[in-house]
């Protein structure tokens, strides 16, 4: 295996209350497509080198029966799980019924991951040029270094016509780096433009140029020093809330306040589509790329690869 090449990590364990059943691994093709072979794809052709999936427990046979498959001999593939015990026994909440967010589950990866390496939700299309930038990115930074990166898309292509959705809200410098980092847990599209949900509760109209993070984060090893420490602080305050989240975004914040990192804005143009609700027009999008040959009729068929 090539150690230059950089791993994706694949946010896989959440469970999806707005869908409803187990996304991450729904089918909309007639090739049994899911949105990460897209991502996964995509990968491949760009240079990575190894697949992370963080996973809970409970469905690591289906995964690999799916995934082990389709990448054997193309890549190595591991597996991770984010549970909610997996935090010190301190701060176990037994009225949880969720684990503990996406920063919980960047940091579940420690182990498995000795490279750079760029980090993505499941159930997301990014777009092959977005992994081609990131991996092209990714390789060219020292690991020992602290730049980071980040991949950036403007609100109007990422919202869904269905529901509500979650961004992270991007502030930019003039030169291109991220300085601050909000997650907007509620965007939604309405007849007189987008809207989120402010903090007190009230809806605010909200720029649909807005620069937002769609989770596909590149890092080096170094995050990991960042997230730990935070992520007990972060239980401390909350280990009695039974809904509370750690989220990437609060990571990265951190290690922007820290003043020995960067986060550099990497930008895509892409149109997102995703599977937050059952509604979200995933197959319609995959049958079209297909027939505009973006994409081989199947993926993973050897001669088309």
């Amino acid at each position: 295996m090539n150690l230059n090449k950089p791993t994706l990590v694949i946010l896989a364990a959440g469970i999806g209350s707005r869908y409803g059943g187990l996304k991450q691994l729904d089918t909309f093709s007639p090739e049994g497509d899911t949105i990460m072979d897209f991502s996964i794809y995509d990968a491949l052709q760009a240079g990575f080198g190894k697949f992370v999936f963080i996973i809970r427990k409970n469905i690591e046979d289906e995964f690999r029966e799916v995934f082990n498959k389709k990448l054997a001999g193309k890549a190595e593939v591991d597996y991770v799980f984010q549970e909610l015990e997996n935090v010190p026994e301190a701060y176990i909440n037994t009225e949880r019924k969720k684990p503990w967010g996406t920063g919980h589950a960047l940091l579940m990866a420690k182990e498995a991951v000795n490279e750079n390496f760029a980090i993505i939700n499941a159930d997301d299309f990014y777009g092959k040029e977005a992994f081609q930038t990131m991996a092209k990115a990714l390789t060219e930074t020292d690991k020992d270094s602290y730049n980071f990166c980040t991949m950036a898309y403007l609100l109007k292509n990422t919202v869904s016509e269905n529901g509500y959705v979650s961004r992270g809200e991007c502030q930019v410098d003039s030169n291109g780096f991220l300085t601050d980092v909000t997650e907007r847990l509620h965007i939604e599209k309405t007849p007189s433009g987008i809207i989120r949900k402010d903090e007190d509760g009230s809806m605010i109209s909200i720029d649909e140029d807005t620069v937002v993070s769609m989770n596909f984060w590149g890092f080096t090893p170094k995050c990991f020093e960042f997230g730990s420490q935070l992520f007990e602080t972060f239980l401390e305050k909350n280990k009695d809330n039974p809904k509370a989240e750690f989220f990437i975004p609060s990571v990265v914040n951190e290690i922007l306040n820290s003043g020995i990192a960067t986060v550099k804005v990497l930008k895509s143009d892409a149109k997102w589509f995703g599977v937050t609700y059952k509604e979200d027009v995933a197959q319609q999008v995959i049958s079209k790329l297909k027939s505009e040959n973006v994409y081989p009729s199947n993926l993973w068929s050897d001669d088309e690869n």
